[in-house]
């Protein structure tokens, strides 16, 4: 495709009102041309002055795609685990904690996925010792021991703080810029967990079970993201089926029998 034909189709996408939050959170912003995966090609509209221009109407057809299976997921009561830990990647917290969904957002912890026993052994002791922190509990130690006690408690929040409702292996792991976190990709396709990432041009596709590509570098396009995320979220859990309670079985009184 030759620039004029690049510059027509840019300009007749970002024309359609399909695309307009697409186009206003910037997801059409790929990366350098010579640090775009070559595989990648098929979802590019090709380059100006140098940076890719991502075809919104594939980024579409994919985040399509990612959102149903994720609305599946959470109708038959799968959890997300979430990676990010970029700090333009924050709202990430805020996503997961209005779930109650594990997140990873300062550094993913080798064998979170593959050594789940000890990460949720781990995750007990953590729980077990903040709360004896916060009720005192621990005034019977001496001194050093309880600063010890508030030292490993501080770094460990930093490493599992997010992953108190981690209860063993998540039915999806979603992930901003699998380049970013490919330890944690490589993990869930050891324990055969799907991953959806928002990523960009420099990614291989083959990496991840469901890419949706786009600007991730920016507050705004993960925001973007999120929020269409978040939306599949809210249709599954509306799509749960209804659990009514069991009624109480009534035994026939004594002077009945």
């Amino acid at each position: 495709m030759t620039e004029d034909q690049t510059i027509a189709k840019v300009e007749e996408i970002f024309t359609d009102p399909a695309f307009k939050d697409m186009v206003e959170a910037g997801i059409y912003y790929g990366r350098k041309k010579s640090k775009t995966h070559p595989k990648m090609k098929q979802f590019t509209l090709g380059n100006r002055s140098g940076i890719e221009i991502i075809n919104l109407i594939k980024t579409k057809e994919l985040l399509d795609e990612a959102l149903k299976v994720i609305e599946d997921r959470v109708k038959n009561g799968g959890s997300i685990l979430v990676v990010a830990t970029q700090p333009q990647a924050e709202e990430a917290v805020t996503f997961a904690n209005e779930f109650g969904f594990p997140v990873v957002n300062k550094r993913w912890l080798g064998g979170t996925l593959t050594n789940g026993r000890i990460i949720l052994t781990r995750i007990e002791h953590f729980k077990k010792l903040r709360n004896d922190l916060a009720q005192g509990l621990l005034e019977k130690y001496t001194k050093k021991e309880r600063l010890g006690f508030e030292k490993e408690t501080k770094k460990t929040t930093e490493l599992l703080g997010g992953l108190e409702n981690y209860n063993g292996r998540p039915a999806l792991m979603l992930v901003i810029d699998s380049n970013m976190h490919m330890t944690a990709v490589r993990e869930a396709h050891h324990m055969h967990v799907p991953v959806i990432a928002f990523s960009n041009t420099d990614v291989d596709p083959d990496t991840v079970d469901y890419l949706v590509l786009g600007n991730n570098k920016a507050r705004v396009g993960i925001s973007w993201f999120l929020g269409k995320v978040r939306e599949a979220v809210k249709s599954g859990i509306a799509a749960r089926p209804v659990v009514k309670p069991a009624e109480e079985k009534v035994e026939p009184s004594a002077d009945k029998k």
